[in-house]
């Protein structure tokens, strides 16, 4: 199915054309458009083309009015204000455009995909071994998840890895303490869930920091065995793989009631690069990029200072001979550079790393890892917060749970779904209730600008009013109802049939579906597509407040009308899909 162009592009195309025939000399210019109240679009572009041309403004734009093709999708034109353009669609372009996109078998809507797409690594969803997972690993996985499938959509190849914490002086404390007490993990794998597989590490983590702290020939043992670890003792390496793969038990089984799909060849952690670390150093110090400092490999840069205004360095190797999380990154850049052959390298990390990632991104650019044609770039994430603004935390001023946060929305909007419920089986609101509370944690996420906090309120975000993914789910599982009730009447196009106000708005904004998409995945922001498809919940409820369905005045109204239900339906369904969430059929 080829590409639909859309209305906007349309108009472009057409006051291009038209301005260059006013202007010649301006060439093909592209007017700026945007929305507008008093049309359905304004182009403002003429006064900066009149300015540079030494021209009146309002002369310009009505010889520019004078060379638009009137009629196709064009229906009215005029001069406004200074010399602004407003350009009114006409109903039967809105009706065959979304008729276009509705013939599209392919699920796609019409929309193209990118014209020279390249290969982006996206680092994103990384738990770390032998720790539960918390409210702050949310933000990564739930945004990383929702980057991962619109660049997918747009025709990008994209490559996933969970850079996992697996590495490190901790495990050397781990493994000597089950060393010494081996029946603390004394079960198969297959005989636990990945919460009991966790509950057992958490356990057995504590007990081994205890022991860790108040036994100094332990602590003296366990430093031991962290060199025994980075030489590739086999028997330590065992241990190790041992927590890597409990931890792993419990990692999926969280993803999974994420409802977000992590495959285990993606998932390469600290230690996939460790036989990267001495080569990394060694390129780094050859080149002149690192220097020798008080022993320690670093990298100094001249807008990077403490406050005591001396130079911070990165830091690649310590002095004892150690590796630091720099080495690891700039190992990992040199692999997805160099090997997968990446064009963009994304990483979905918290905001309070920016610093680290920018002195890592710069080292790269100084080694010529990193150039005009590869770029690197962190998606930086604010905090999870409370509804007192501070960081979210239990009652007992402890970090929350992912697991516990999880469960509490689906029993919440368990509890929403079964107040609405008329014809669901417990089964099936338990199985609703799980979409939409799940829906309702990642919309809430990804309807805040990534860089920005966000408040995390259950009872908002279960809501039925407001911009919540269960009002949008509402309006989708409504669409269904009514597509049923319709029985032998199909949905279909009559683009001879003048559009009421409500019905123009919801066409041209169901229209929009394409290019709001390839913005959201140009800047890497879902927030975008999120606030799209709020608006095109709102709009579709005011053209069912006041466009009857199946009650309209004629046949060919009815059959227009239920095309745009099941346009706006397959809109939302394609959108929210984008983001991670269900649309069930019925709610």
């Amino acid at each position: 199915m080829a590409s639909v162009t859309s209305l906007s592009d349309s108009v472009q195309q057409h006051l291009a054309s038209a301005i260059a025939a006013a202007l010649p000399e301006a060439g093909a210019a592209d007017p700026l458009l945007r929305r507008s109240d008093r049309a359905d679009f304004q182009a403002n572009g003429i006064l900066a083309l009149a300015k540079k041309a030494k021209a009146n403004p309002r002369e310009l734009a009505a010889q520019v009015v004078a060379r638009v093709e009137q009629g196709g999708a064009i229906r009215d034109i005029e001069v406004s204000g200074p010399g602004f353009l407003n350009v009114t669609i006409a109903d039967r372009a809105i009706t065959e455009n979304l008729a276009a996109r509705y013939a599209d078998d392919t699920g796609r809507l019409g929309v193209p995909v990118a014209e020279h797409p390249g290969t982006t690594v996206i680092d994103y969803a990384q738990p770390n071994v032998a720790k539960e997972m918390h409210v702050g690993h949310l933000r990564s996985a739930v945004i990383g998840d929702s980057v991962v499938q619109l660049l997918e959509f747009t025709g990008e190849t994209v490559v996933r890895r969970h850079h996992i914490g697996d590495w490190g002086t901790q495990f050397g404390m781990l493994i000597q303490y089950l060393d010494e007490h081996p029946h603390e993990l004394d079960h198969k794998e297959s005989e636990v869930s990945g919460e009991e597989a966790m509950s057992n590490l958490d356990r057995l983590y504590k007990a081994a920091r205890k022991h860790f702290d108040s036994d100094e020939e332990f602590k003296t043992r366990a430093r031991r065995r962290v060199v025994d670890l980075q030489a590739g003792d086999p028997h330590t390496l065992a241990m190790w793989q041992k927590f890597v793969d409990e931890s792993k038990i419990y990692f999926f089984s969280v993803f999974e009631k994420l409802d977000m799909e992590i495959r285990d060849p993606d998932i390469v952690g600290e230690s996939g690069y460790n036989d990267m670390l001495a080569e990394t150093c060694r390129l780094l110090e050859e080149s002149g990029v690192a220097v020798r400092s008080e022993g320690a490999l670093c990298v100094f840069f001249d807008d990077v200072k403490g406050p005591d205004g001396k130079p911070v360095p990165l830091i690649v190797q310590k002095s004892d001979g150690g590796y630091g999380y720099a080495a690891t990154d700039l190992s990992a850049i040199r692999d997805r550079v160099f090997n997968l052959k990446a064009n963009t390298l994304l990483y979905v990390v918290d905001a309070r790393q920016s610093l680290h990632f920018r002195m890592v991104f710069e080292t790269a650019r100084k080694a010529g890892w990193l150039n005009e044609d590869v770029t690197a770039v962190q998606l930086a994430f604010g905090t999870v917060l409370g509804k007192d603004g501070k960081p979210f935390k239990t009652r007992e001023g402890e970090t929350v749970r992912l697991v516990d946060l999880l469960d509490e929305a689906i029993d919440r909007a368990s509890a929403v779904v079964r107040e609405k419920a008329q014809d669901l089986s417990e089964e099936e609101i338990a199985e609703r209730g799980t979409q939409v509370g799940i829906g309702a944690v990642k919309y809430a996420d990804l309807s805040t600008s990534a860089n920005r906090d966000y408040k995390f309120d259950l009872d908002q975000m279960v809501s039925l009013n407001g911009d919540t993914s269960v009002y949008l789910q509402y309006a989708y599982a409504r669409i269904q109802s009514i597509l049923r009730k319709a029985g032998d009447v199909r949905p279909a196009a009559h683009p001879e049939l003048e559009l009421a106000d409500a019905e123009r708005a919801l066409g041209l904004h169901a229209d929009a579906f394409a290019e709001t998409v390839a913005e959201a995945a140009r800047e890497y922001a879902p927030h975008k597509l999120t606030a799209y498809l709020y608006q095109l919940a709102s709009l579709y409820t005011t053209f069912y407040d006041r466009c009857p369905v199946l009650k309209a005045e004629s046949p060919a109204h009815v059959e227009n009308r239920l095309f745009l239900c099941d346009v706006t339906a397959r809109t939302l369904h394609r959108g929210m899909a984008l983001l991670g969430i269900r649309t069930p059929e019925r709610l």
